[in-house]
C-alpha cells in the first residue's frame, strides 16, 4: 500500500498529465509494485465513488423503497462502476501488443488509475447536490455534464502524455478506451437489471 505522501505525489503526477504537462510521468511509480500499487487508488476514490452511487440509488429507488432493495440497487451501481474502471484495462493491456502500445502499458495503466481518482472527487460536487437537495436534480444534471466535458479533455491529455506517440495514437487510444467503457457500463447495467429499475423510475 503507498503512503500518503506517495499518494499525493501520484495524484499530483497524474494531474500534471491531464493539464498537458507530461513531465507529471516522473512523479508516478512506473514499476511492477508501482502498477499493482495504482489500483489502490480505488480505495482513495472510494469515499466520493459512494456518494455519487448513493445519489443514483436516491434517483431509481426513492427513500420509501425498502433498505434491502436500495442496497441492492447501490452494490449493482458499485458494481458497473469498478467494472467499467477496471475491464476496459484489463482490454487495453490485451490488445496493446497487438496494435504497438505494449511498452506503454504499465505508464497508462498506472496514469490511469491515479486519474480516475481526480475524476471521482471532481464530480463529487453534484452528487452531494443530488442526495442533499433532490428538487435540484435539473441544475445538478447541468453541472454533471458540464464536469463530464472538462473530464474528456483532461482525460485525453492524460492518455497523450502516458502514451507518448502523438496525437493521432492518443486520440485512438482515447476513443477505444471510451467506447469499451460505455459497451461495460451498457453490459453491466443490463446483466444487473439496472435498465429495468431506470424506467420504472421515470
Amino acid at each position: 500500500m503507498p503512503s500518503t505522501a506517495d499518494i499525493q505525489r501520484y495524484i499530483i503526477g497524474a494531474w500534471r498529465m491531464m493539464t498537458g504537462k507530461p513531465d507529471g510521468l516522473r512523479l508516478l511509480d512506473i514499476s511492477a509494485d508501482g502498477f499493482w500499487n495504482s489500483f489502490f487508488a480505488i480505495v482513495v476514490a472510494l469515499p466520493a465513488l459512494i456518494v455519487s452511487w448513493v445519489a443514483d440509488t436516491n434517483s431509481v429507488a426513492p427513500a420509501m423503497v425498502p433498505f434491502a432493495t436500495r442496497l441492492s440497487v447501490m452494490l449493482r451501481l458499485a458494481t458497473v462502476g469498478i467494472g467499467a474502471w477496471i475491464v476496459p484495462l484489463i482490454a487495453f493491456i490485451l490488445v496493446s501488443r497487438r496494435v504497438g502500445l505494449g511498452d506503454r502499458v504499465v505508464h497508462y495503466v498506472i496514469a490511469n488509475n491515479w486519474a480516475q481518482v481526480v475524476f471521482a472527487w471532481i464530480m463529487l460536487p453534484p452528487a452531494i447536490l443530488r442526495m442533499v437537495y433532490p428538487p435540484a436534480q435539473d441544475f445538478a444534471a447541468i453541472i454533471t455534464v458540464s464536469l463530464f466535458m472538462v473530464s474528456m479533455v483532461l482525460d485525453w491529455q492524460l492518455t497523450n502524455s502516458a502514451i507518448g506517440k502523438g496525437g493521432g495514437v492518443a486520440t485512438a487510444v482515447f476513443v477505444g478506451m471510451f467506447v469499451v467503457v460505455v459497451v461495460v457500463e451498457y453490459l453491466l447495467h443490463t446483466a444487473l437489471g439496472l435498465g429495468s429499475l431506470g424506467t420504472a423510475a421515470g
